[in-house]
């Protein structure tokens, strides 16, 4: 393991005024870069909330950053083609999605030791998310030919339940905490809800303009779910799955982030080099209130909402071989990590 730098190579002010609605005052966001070292591309990152350590898939591996430094405060190997990490608190457990040999990594949370390595037969495991409510630890599978939604139980690690979904393409998930799922299918532009108990697909919710969707959040206190698209995200009534106001952001979004006490949303977008700051006023009106500059390919984000602090990692590369084979799908080979580019964004 590559130790980090413990110097922020970088740092900034953006400033910004919040909507009429809010008293008017000026909002100042702080953006801190640090290079964190190791080696490996990336997925998501998860933020342990009042901690500041922050959970970062890095291919292989899984470095846990202390977010207020960017110095390395633990790692967790054998995660092969990892995606996405969850961290259930009730039971001191944490979960990683592991696409590359179809397992969940289940590890405790204070040491980082593991546990156990969870089989999952549907495979195309991708996003992972803790629903608290239902006391489940919630899987969005990319599996063939359906997509499909898995729970775990947090204590023991165990498979408890699997749905189908005929909207396929399953992003990310969360919880209404009334037993209700919604989960975004970018294949479709559709927000699926799925009933915790009975493991069915109920309700399929076009999200029309919305092209895309892969992050998502909800917000118990208004009622309203949020996706994140590309270009343009929306905002939904979580009873009626009517889009009730629509955001402009980036492109190249995949993930968001919500601070409810703030009622702030993060909106990344990795093709634009941006993050969306969004201010809910009101139920079904949105204002952005800052255009944060990252790094191109940074699309995924989380935020402490005790701290209220957003992170948000990327890889730089460096140039490839000659004679470096095309990368999946075709995509341009990729050279040598130079640089783990870390950033957290304060206001």
């Amino acid at each position: 393991m590559t130790r980090a730098s413990l110097t922020p190579v970088a740092a900034m002010l953006i400033a910004a005024v919040v909507s009429a609605s809010e008293p008017a005052r000026a909002q100042t966001f702080h953006v801190v870069e640090s290079n964190i070292g190791g080696d490996g591309g990336t997925d998501y990152l998860t933020a342990e909330p009042g901690t500041g350590r922050v959970f970062v898939s890095r291919g292989t591996h899984v470095m846990v950053i202390d977010g207020a430094t960017g110095k390395v405060v633990g790692d967790i190997p054998d995660t092969p083609r990892t995606h996405g990490i969850a961290l259930a608190a009730k039971s001191g457990h944490g979960f990683i999605t592991n696409g590359g040999d179809s397992t969940v990594t289940m590890f405790d949370i204070k040491t980082l030791a593991v546990i156990r390595k969870i089989k999952v037969a549907t495979g195309g495991l991708d996003g992972i998310m803790y629903d608290d409510a239902d006391g489940r630890v919630v899987l969005t599978n990319h599996s063939r030919p359906i997509g499909t939604v898995v729970t775990l139980d947090p204590k023991s690690g165990d498979v408890l339940g699997r749905a189908e979904l005929e909207d396929d393409g399953p992003e990310g998930a969360a919880s209404n905490g009334r037993g209700q799922l919604y989960v975004n299918n970018e294949g479709k532009n559709t927000i699926q809800v799925v009933d915790m108990k009975t493991m069915k697909a109920t309700a399929s919710w076009p999200l029309t303009p919305c092209e895309g969707p892969t992050g998502i959040a909800y917000d118990k206190a208004s009622d309203r779910i949020f996706a994140g698209c590309g270009k343009m995200s929306v905002v939904v009534d979580g009873t009626t799955g009517k889009v009730v106001a629509t955001i402009a952001n980036g492109n190249g979004v995949d993930a968001l982030g919500w601070d409810p006490s703030q009622k702030l949303i993060y909106i990344p977008a990795g093709r634009d080099s941006s993050v969306t700051v969004v201010h809910q006023d009101s139920r079904d009106k949105y204002t952005v209130v800052a255009t944060v500059p990252t790094m191109r390919g940074a699309k995924t984000i989380a935020v402490d909402p005790v701290r209220h602090v957003a992170y948000l990692f990327q890889p730089e590369y460096g140039p490839a071989p000659a004679d470096a084979p095309p990368g999946p799908g075709g995509r341009p080979a990729r050279g040598p990590v130079i640089a783990s580019r870390f950033f957290a964004i304060t206001h």
